[in-house]
């Protein structure tokens, strides 16, 4: 006998888990339920923290029979991302989730799978890169897979991680751009942090993603094909173009896929997120759950009479260089937020800032702050603290501390980079 909130599908012989219209759930939990709701041929997986969450919900619901595909536990995260580009190449939706040393282990086969260009969606809970080991988050993990190839999204919160991952897979699946898509979450500050949360019933996230398109099936015997073959310099500089040209073009479908998104559910995304930018002096660039906190910092700082603004990005990969020049085209000054050691270079954001500033009439200070190593704390006092140097680097029309690069909550002496 079924259980209570419990009802059987005779037709797929799964059971039909009731959600509530408001659920308490944490990143991980999100991420599972929407991995179920859609409906996932393949999900291959190695538990790693902080995404351990992430699995072991999703092999629950396999196990207690709400889930009508496979869950294939390997023997590390190179094999299940090796596993998840055998199933899509065979022609099923798949999906999986890692972190930190696991994105490493798999990098070599992120490469493979969007080279193959096969979608699937990747729940990546961002956590500090060995050595030393830590187990707390930054964003060491999301920017090595800057390269790799995948469409890349970034979540600031549970709800935002539970609805990226819902669109990723009508992204990533899209007719016009069969790509893999990551969905970022900050390792325990999101993943493991319990939140209010609004999610679709199963039904309307199922019709929202849609029905799988095969393409290029290896199961298709009918139309015989080859995945993964060999080319060298005849054909290879093209295909990357081609692949990058994807990439690129890739940001009309996701405009698109938002825009669907907050038809069905009023909540509205857009490739660069902004929060009291209208009137900004000074802004903040930064990912993940800073960008709630910063919001809170530019409240308090309005008593100051210091305009504060922020900008987010919410689409790492295709980069939003048009976005974020538009978003700073009247800021003063800037303070591009890395959350990830640059071993000695600038940072990846303030590179990327910087790159989309360049060509333009604007000139702003654009400083790099590095922080919140390991999960290092990033306070709203710290955040208010930042504004309120930026706000003195305006009325000095230069970067007081003569630096273009400084570590923002590091132990001991200071540390400052880069002569401005």
């Amino acid at each position: 006998m079924a259980r209570k909130n419990e009802k059987r599908c005779l037709i797929m012989n799964t059971k039909i888990l009731e959600i509530n219209e408001v659920e308490v759930w944490d990143g991980n939990t999100a991420n599972a339920q929407a991995l179920r709701q859609a409906d996932v041929d393949v999900v291959a997986a190695y538990p790693i923290t902080p995404s351990t969450g992430t699995v072991e919900n999703y092999a629950n619901f396999h196990a207690n029979g709400y889930i009508d595909g496979e869950f294939v536990m390997v023997e590390s995260e190179h094999a299940a991302m090796s596993a998840c580009t055998g199933a899509a190449a065979a022609g099923g939706r798949v999906a999986t989730a890692t972190s930190s040393q696991g994105l490493a282990l798999m990098i070599e086969v992120l490469y493979q799978c969007s080279g193959m260009r096969l979608p699937a969606v990747l729940c990546l809970v961002n956590r500090a890169l060995a050595s030393p080991l830590n187990v707390n988050g930054d964003h060491s993990d999301m920017y090595l897979t800057r390269d790799a190839g995948w469409i890349s999204l970034d979540a600031y919160n549970p709800q935002q991680a539970y609805d990226l991952t819902l669109c990723a897979f009508k992204i990533g699946e899209h007719l016009d751009v069969r790509l893999p898509v990551i969905v970022n979450q900050d390792g325990f500050m999101t993943s493991h942090t319990a939140q209010n949360l609004h999610p679709l019933d199963d039904k309307t996230a199922s019709d929202f993603i849609g029905k799988y398109k095969q393409v290029n099936a290896m199961l298709d015997l009918s139309k015989p094909v080859s995945h993964g073959v060999q080319a060298e310099e005849n054909w290879h500089f093209e295909h990357k173009a081609a692949q990058h040209h994807a990439i690129v073009s890739s940001e009309k479908v996701i405009k698109e896929v938002f825009a669907q998104f907050e038809k069905l559910t009023g909540r509205k995304y857009s490739m660069v997120e902004t929060f009291n930018m209208k009137n900004a002096d000074v802004a903040i660039v930064c990912l993940g759950s800073t960008f709630e906190s910063a919001n809170l910092a530019c409240e308090e700082l309005a008593s100051e009479g210091i305009k504060a603004g922020v900008v987010g990005i919410r689409v790492f990969r295709p980069a939003q260089l048009e976005e974020l020049a538009l978003a700073l085209k009247d800021v003063k000054a800037i303070a591009c937020l890395d959350r990830s050691s640059p071993n000695g270079a600038a940072g990846a954001l303030y590179n990327e800032v910087s790159g989309a500033l360049i060509n333009t009439d604007s000139r702003p200070i654009v400083k790099n702050l590095i922080y919140g190593l390991g999960g290092r704390d990033m306070t709203i006092g710290q955040l208010c603290d930042i504004y309120r140097d930026l706000n003195a680097d305006v009325k000095a029309k230069k970067i007081q501390s003569k630096h273009i690069q400084e570590f923002v909550g590091v132990k001991g002496p200071e540390l400052k980079f880069f002569k401005a």
